[in-house]
């Protein structure tokens, strides 16, 4: 898949990749996969395990998913599709299927092109007091 992908597969982009795509699709932190690889017994620092998130998304391994300004999910389904944002959970998860319609979308400036629409639709639980 690395190869594939044009990424040198690194002991440490192996390890880590193990450990992002073993487990289904799903929406990971930085923060989240580090402490799974220091419990894998991956010896690898929080700088690397962004490093190679970031170099996964460039190669279209990864989504990256941004829900607040400093905080980043990346989401091994790479298909087009949008999310929900559990607030006071802090979990990403799909919007199924085509659970949102775009009407229209505006011109891209001069010299641009759209690339992709992210939604990121913000829920809470109900207070289930009155």
């Amino acid at each position: 898949m690395l190869r594939t992908a044009g990424l040198r597969p690194t002991r440490q982009r192996v390890a880590l990749a193990e450990l992002l795509y073993s487990k289904g699709n799903r929406h990971v932190s930085a923060e989240v996969l580090h402490e799974e690889a220091e419990a894998a017994d991956v010896p690898v620092s929080l700088a690397t395990v962004y490093n190679t998130l970031h170099q996964f998304t460039q190669a279209g391994l990864l989504r990256e998913v941004a829900v607040e300004g400093t905080k980043t999910y990346f989401d091994t389904n790479t298909d087009d599709h949008h999310h929900f944002f559990i607030e006071g959970e802090n979990k990403v998860v799909d919007i199924p299927g085509t659970g949102v319609t775009m009407a229209s979308l505006p011109e891209a400036p001069e010299g641009m092109e759209v690339v992709r629409v992210d939604v990121v639709v913000r829920v809470r639980r109900k207070d289930r007091k009155g």
